[in-house]
């Protein structure tokens, strides 16, 4: 056990009052609900009492634990809680999981999906509202016993005597817990005695999601709501000038139309939009908002240029060396270095704009009622979009109220508050509840985007083969996508890294594994390719890199282990027995470090008719503690995925500001079929706190897939997207 002071936390844990009443639950009950009638069953309880902020107890036993992080599909609601039940001691068949609403005060918590931080930032509160909440109901009984507390032991919601035959239920004791002061000392388990923390479980709303019961954002409805859509100008570096409001008004189900502006002063780091100022229209129905659209005759202005695919590519190439100078990094004489070398292999890679593509297409309620905001919707960063909501409509944030719905995709789109703040200003000029409702087309049209990036590495050689000077500098639109104190930094002797900026008007955003995507590609394709120029195995290269990290770092710092890097690569090339001669199978290998995790991937390629066809793909992660291996091993697959499907097909083009592709008949994604027949995922065991998920299983996967694609079809691929069509974009885009 680990004892840790609680003192520092107690606004986290304050206790509140016996709650009656089981109204939270009437009419759901998703165990009883899916169990056999020989199934053990817990009744509704009657009485609630509430732990703290994250547990809540029922007289019968049944407790509800509180996910404080939003949810998009990352599998938070089920593993977040599992850590709570975890410390609490509690069957996990007992326990029901409710969304939280935004209260970070209570969670002592950060209360947004993002960066792959929930469970790494959240570990150590889930661990103790759990382990405070065990402590209280032991004092609880330990007084009613008259006994000290270290002669009670508990195990699955049932404190009993440890030399004695007395025991009770957290249910029978949980009324007078709620009396005791909250201890200044509890005790943590040692991960050995871990029970449900590593254990595999389905995701808690499963049955929600499969019989369509889930509350989506679209799915919130409220008495009296009117809906809205937004038309915003047809090009960035256009503004509205006016439209034919009367027409627009004067059309069957349409409520109003207006000109609406969320800009305002001192706007956050989430407030990223290119088009503040947008008409909005009112009415009774989606339908009859979507006609009213169509005959929308408007008026536009442009205020700045309206770039294209060929200004694109002409920025980031020029700005590649004279772009804003973000960060570098220098160790050694890369220049003497490079001069000297052997052998110099240079190679620029780039990557398309693209869109985040949400399954749910966007949405929020918001009711502005006087001075007082209610919202309801998908948000990856609810108190930012209170925060805004605040600054815009100068209405305290004690009056502003902020609840989560389950996300249909997240991906770092509903990191940004813009569509939120849409949604509370037309309720503001209505007067009325109102849900916001994007099309497609709104969505795709209107950002938030994934950068374009553009990057060039360069490696020297010695008469040796060995690795005497590396380096790379890279530009993207809203950050360049270098990160100079990762890998291989601190193993060359000669290392040079610069990261850019270029300026653009178009919305850009973090996109899953927001640079790392597209790194990691670039420079493991890179290594891939100075690998086959030394005349060594791609995976002896990294792990002699790793082994100089290790033993005789360059330079001051560098922020991966590189034990634990080299763990993943060792891993997986054990799995998939690499180097095993498989005639008609391609295979690649890449391995990168984000989001504090590591993850090496291995994977098998074929040609199927021409087109090349991904059979399997194996993972090694190193990301810590495992919470649930059920959702750790989905989130990876998804990852997989994510990358091969838009590294691929995905990019969105643009003539004079505005974007090509408007929808899915145009824009390309990742097909069924297309998906690797089969992903096998094995994580290193360790008792390292846990670190990101949501994200480090990405990247990998573009360099492994480049990599395979090179040995099947003997051609590099620098440019994404890599089908065979797209190769020619470099040349195609800059003449």
């Amino acid at each position: 056990m680990t004892l840790v002071k609680t003192s520092h936390k107690r606004r986290s844990f304050l206790k509140i009052s016996a709650a009656t009443g089981g109204g939270m639950l009437i009419g759901f009950n998703w165990m009883t609900s899916c169990s056999s009638p020989e199934e053990e069953t817990i009744a509704i309880p009657n009485e609630w009492f509430e732990m703290n902020g994250y547990i809540k107890i029922g007289d019968t036993g049944l407790v509800t634990i509180y996910s404080p992080n939003p949810e998009i599909g990352q599998n938070v609601m089920t593993s977040m809680p599992m850590i709570v039940a975890e410390e609490l001691d509690v069957n996990w068949e007992h326990v029901v999981v409710e969304q939280g609403m935004l209260d970070e005060d209570v969670f002592h918590n950060p209360q947004f999906a993002g960066g792959s931080l929930s469970i790494m930032l959240g570990w150590d509160a889930l661990r103790m509202a759990g382990a405070t909440g065990r402590r209280m109901l032991l004092e609880a009984a330990a007084g009613e016993w008259g006994v000290q507390v270290s002669d009670l032991q508990v195990r699955d919601g049932i404190i009993s005597e440890v030399n004695g035959d007395r025991s009770i239920s957290y249910g029978d004791i949980a009324s007078r817990a709620v009396d005791m002061e909250v201890p200044e000392e509890i005790e943590l388990k040692d991960p050995k005695d871990f029970k449900l923390i590593g254990t595999y479980q389905k995701n808690v709303v499963g049955p929600q999601l499969v019989t369509g019961k889930s509350v989506f954002g679209l799915d919130f409805k409220r008495e009296g709501m009117l809906l809205a859509m937004i038309q915003h100008p047809p090009a960035f570096g256009m503004k509205v000038k006016d439209f034919n409001q009367q027409e627009i008004k004067g059309m069957d189900g349409i409520r109003d139309a207006f000109i609406i502006d969320t800009g305002y002063e001192d706007e956050g780091r989430f407030d990223v939009n290119a088009f503040n100022q947008l008409i909005a229209i009112v009415g009774d129905s989606t339908w009859q908002l979507i006609n009213a659209k169509k005959a929308l005759k408007s008026n536009w202005e442009t205020e700045s240029t309206l770039e294209s695919n060929q200004s694109h590519a002409e920025s980031l190439a020029r700005d590649l060396d004279n772009g804003t100078l973000q960060e570098e990094r220098r160790d050694g004489d890369p220049d003497s270095a490079f001069a000297g070398a052997a052998k110099v292999i240079e190679r620029t890679y780039s990557a398309p704009i693209i869109a985040h593509n949400t399954l749910e297409p966007m949405n929020f309620f918001a009711h502005v009622n006087g001075d007082k905001v209610e919202l309801v919707g998908p948000t990856q960063t609810p108190n930012n979009l209170k925060e805004s909501t605040s600054k815009m409509l100068g209405i305290p944030l004690e009056n502003i109220t902020v609840a989560m719905t389950r996300m249909g995709g997240g991906f770092g789109r509903r990191l940004y508050t813009h569509y939120g703040l849409e949604a509370a200003a037309i309720s503001s000029k209505m007067s009325a509840p109102i849900k916001l409702i994007y099309s497609r087309e709104d969505d795709m049209t209107q950002g938030t985007y994934r950068p374009a990036y553009r990057s060039t590495y360069k490696a020297g050689l010695d008469e040796n083969n060995n690795l005497i000077a590396f380096s790379v500098k890279g530009v993207g639109f809203r950050e360049g996508p270098v990160f100079p104190n990762r890998f291989p930094a601190g193993a060359i002797d000669h290392y040079y890294a610069v990261k850019r900026v270029s300026p653009s008007n178009i919305s850009y955003g973090a996109w899953r594994a927001p640079r790392s995507h597209f790194t990691a590609g670039a420079e493991q394709s890179f290594l891939d390719e100075v690998a086959e120029a030394a005349g060594k195995d791609p995976i002896e290269l990294r792990l002699e890199l790793f082994d100089r990290a290790k033993t005789n770092p360059v330079g001051e710092e560098y922020e991966y282990d590189a034990e634990r890097y080299a763990g993943v690569l060792k891993l997986v090339r054990e799995k998939a027995n690499w180097g095993e001669d498989m005639p008609g199978v391609y295979r690649g290998v890449a391995a990168y470090f984000c989001h504090n995790s590591y993850v090496a991937q291995i994977l098998d390629l074929v040609m199927h008719n021409g087109q090349p066809k991904v059979k399997k793909v194996w993972c090694a992660v190193d990301c810590g503690i495992v919470i649930n291996r059920e959702g750790a091993k989905n989130i990876i697959e998804g990852g997989v995925v994510d990358g091969i499907g838009h590294a691929m097909y995905s990019e969105l083009q643009f003539e004079d500001g505005a974007p090509v592709q408007e929808n899915f008949n145009s824009y390309r994604l990742i097909r069924h079929g297309e998906a690797p027949e089969e992903i096998e995922v094995f994580f290193v065991e360790n008792d390292i706190s846990p670190t990101g998920l949501g994200e480090p299983g990405l990247p990998p996967a573009v360099g492994a897939l480049a990599s395979a694609l090179y040995r099947a079809t003997g051609q590099r691929y620098y440019h994404q997207p890599f089908t065979t069509k797209e190769q020619d974009q470099e040349s195609r885009l800059l003449g």
